[in-house]
């Protein structure tokens, strides 16, 4: 069976669509895909049947059914917005497109159609605060979670109880964690088995861990672990379910470093640093793909553009190989 990955061009208004060998990590170019509008964040439904796009040079959300056979994108739909997306997901059945809104301040809920079509007008759009960076529901769908930055933002992650027959957004109480330290939390993963996410930090340069009380859908902060020597900056965090290893790529504050990846064990809820190793100062974006496989996004702006795949070990992750395909924006892995 092949996987597929689909890569946002957002300066050349695409989406590129490569093959992935599950054996070697290697990334062959099959095709691209027209997106106007600057397509910038990707995601594809728990079913792998459709991908959808949020853009950020022309606001909207666009919907893509994929063809099994050579993981060719047909679109099927498209929502103008008020607001760039910044981050987009689907709840765990498929159901509806969640997207956050960096500069716009909201969070929102889009319905999918039984043809896996994005639909308007918004189900929700619930203004929160600037600094919104993602958006997911738990395993169990009952619940949502938006992390917003510090600085930019109100330093703290809003909790939301989902409806996940009509794609209502509830405020939980309390509507806000809201950490002590200037955190600012930007990204999330859930632990594979664990009732348990991690957040990445993108002021404090570290990653905390929450549990999750799926009684009342709270979070209880137990650990922040940082995650760099000083002088680096975090971007990425993803889990690994097979290997129960988590990778950070970590962006380089001004100067000359290197962009860092980290892998964790949290076989029991902490993380506890294994590897920590340079891939370059272009890394950008790391994402899971086959077992054993990751892709990595290069910078746009430094260096040649493209993909560095790599070898996932369980304490580290090894260059494998470049792909040259434009200007990435956004990645997503259909496996």
């Amino acid at each position: 069976m092949p996987y597929y990955m689909y890569v946002a061009l957002q300066a050349d208004d695409k989406i590129s669509v490569l093959t992935i060998d599950p054996q070697t990590g290697t990334l062959t170019p099959q095709g691209e895909v027209s997106v106007p509008g600057g397509p910038f964040t990707l995601a594809i439904s728990p079913d792998r049947k459709f991908l959808y796009a949020g853009c950020r040079d022309t606001p909207q959300l666009a919907s893509f059914a994929i063809n099994p056979a050579n993981g060719g994108l047909t679109q099927n739909g498209a929502v103008s917005l008020e607001a760039w997306p910044v981050y987009i997901s689907t709840d765990r059945k498929g159901k509806f497109v969640l997207s956050a809104y960096y500069q716009g301040g909201h969070a929102a809920v889009h319905p999918i159609g039984d043809d896996g079509s994005v639909g308007g007008p918004p189900i929700e759009w619930l203004a929160t605060a600037t600094g919104a960076h993602a958006m997911q529901t738990d395993p169990t769908n009952r619940y949502a979670f938006v992390p917003h930055i510090a600085g930019n933002g109100p330093n703290a992650i809003f909790q939301f109880k989902f409806d996940e027959h009509t794609g209502r957004l509830t405020p939980n109480s309390p509507a806000r964690v809201e950490p002590e330290a200037f955190l600012g939390p930007r990204h999330l993963c859930f632990h594979p088995s664990l009732d348990i996410l991690y957040f990445s930090n993108e002021q404090d340069c570290s990653v905390t861990g929450y549990r999750l009380d799926t009684a009342t859908g709270t979070l209880s902060a137990f650990q922040t672990i940082t995650t760099l020597p000083e002088g680096h900056g975090e971007e990425h965090l993803f889990p690994d379910s097979n290997l129960r290893v988590g990778a950070v790529p970590l962006r380089s504050q001004p100067g000359p470093q290197q962009h860092r990846v980290l892998c964790g064990r949290y076989l029991h809820g902490t993380v506890d640093r294994h590897w920590q190793g340079c891939l370059g100062a272009d890394t950008q974006r790391l994402e899971p793909g086959p077992p054993g496989q990751v892709s990595l996004l290069r910078r746009p702006g430094i260096g040649p553009h493209g993909l560095l795949q790599g070898q996932r070990g369980f304490r580290r992750v090894d260059p494998a190989g470049d792909v040259s395909i434009g200007k990435p924006a956004g990645l997503g892995v259909d496996y």
